[in-house]
């Protein structure tokens, strides 16, 4: 078992565009809400932490401050409208909404906190809820995320730390933003099995995304296909993410857990289950203990499927980072709490059952194509990784 810390404040539920938008901060208050009510928080070895505060400067170390102004100026409704597109402001994806730069500022703040508590030795694991927003780039909000709380304590490590971050992201959509901030930077190795760019938002993370400059090589990415499942997903995490780790040697891991890989998510088109995220999280864990004293900061991300998977798969997540067995049955109380709100009968287990989902042709299609990609992925790594003077 690990100590363990959650980021949370109810203000963090203040990142919210409008009752349309598909990110819901409503999911993050029935994930906390699961989790206490399977008292799987006992105010010591696994607590809640509040975040801070993030500063001028740590904001400034990842974004362009016209950028950050003009979030600024769009809190308060000051900003013009070419200014705003300018920065990826005012689509359907990223509306302007009052108190924007806050409540963007506030994750940042969430994801820093666990980056604080994990360094100085509080906590081994932390978890970030509501950060994970991994589509914002340096000058460009974009995919629900206006700042990129990620690329915020991954800068935060390097520059109090001198830390080498491995970024993890099982989100099912490319972490294009972490990846083009450290694009350039052979401290920082991003990795990002997501589905394919070729039928997904947003249109990135091919093989041949490596990194440029110094950073060549630091930017590994597994396009997967659609109607790919928890087998095909986990084989990919299994196969790399250990042999990354052995050949980058990371002071510490960032996890982006990101849930709409799951078969319910509105919003994608892969066919996993809540096993995923028990099993991956797993994978990041034994990895995380073989080569970083056990360090992991982690994050939510995507997940629109709101009550019937988000809770669950998080929930599972929290647990699989504390090292602790959560049960499999979703406490009746909460259930019953959870269903009025959606208005819908919910699984009543953490853990999807085997044959909850059928699995079709498609799926053994996807299956073989995954693993050449993984291959031809692991033999790209083999002939790259000969530089960190290790082998693959």
């Amino acid at each position: 078992m690990h100590p363990a810390a959650i980021i949370w404040d109810d203000a963090l539920a203040s990142y919210r565009f409008n009752a349309e938008h598909p990110l819901n901060p409503r999911r993050l208050e029935l994930t906390l809400g699961l989790i206490r009510a399977l008292d799987l928080l006992d105010g010591r070895d696994r607590r809640v932490e509040p975040p801070r505060d993030v500063t001028a400067a740590e904001l400034e170390a990842v974004h362009d401050v016209a950028f950050i102004d003009t979030v600024k100026r769009a809190s308060t409704g000051s900003a013009a409208g070419a200014s705003l597109q300018a920065f990826g402001l005012g689509s359907a994806d990223v509306p302007v909404v009052p108190g924007m730069h806050e409540a963007a500022a506030r994750v940042c703040g969430a994801t820093l906190r666990a980056a604080e508590i994990v360094m100085d030795g509080g906590v081994k694991r932390a978890f970030s809820i509501a950060g994970g927003l991994h589509h914002a780039r340096r000058a460009e909000a974009a995919g629900f995320c206006i700042y990129n709380d990620l690329a915020v304590a991954i800068r935060w490590l390097q520059q109090q730390h001198n830390a080498r971050v491995m970024c993890v992201d099982i989100d099912a959509h490319h972490g294009d933003g972490t990846q083009a901030i450290f694009y350039d930077d052979p401290d920082v190795l991003t990795v990002s099995i997501h589905e394919s760019g070729a039928f997904l938002y947003p249109g990135t993370g091919f093989i041949d995304e490596l990194g440029e400059g110094d950073g060549y090589g630091y930017s590994v990415n597994v396009p997967l296909d659609p109607h790919t499942d928890d087998a095909s997903f986990l084989n990919a995490v299994r196969v790399l993410v250990p042999k990354l780790a052995e050949a980058f040697q990371p002071d510490v891991i960032v996890l982006q857990a990101g849930c709409d890989a799951h078969v319910l998510d509105p919003l994608t088109h892969l066919r996993c289950t809540t096993n995923l995220y028990a099993d991956a999280t797993q994978v990041v864990c034994d990895v995380a203990d073989r080569w970083c004293d056990g360090r992991i900061i982690a994050t939510g991300g995507g997940g629109y499927a709101v009550h019937q998977v988000v809770p669950r798969a998080w929930t599972l997540v929290w647990a699989t980072l504390c090292g602790i067995d959560p049960g499999d049955a979703v406490p009746d109380a909460w259930l019953a709490d959870a269903e009025r709100d959606a208005g819908m009968s919910l699984p009543r287990t953490l853990r999807d059952a085997p044959d909850a989902f059928e699995r079709t042709s498609l799926s053994m299609e996807a299956d073989a194509t995954n693993r050449q990609t993984v291959d031809a992925v692991r033999r790209q790594c083999l002939s790259l990784v000969t530089g960190w003077g290790l082998g693959f």
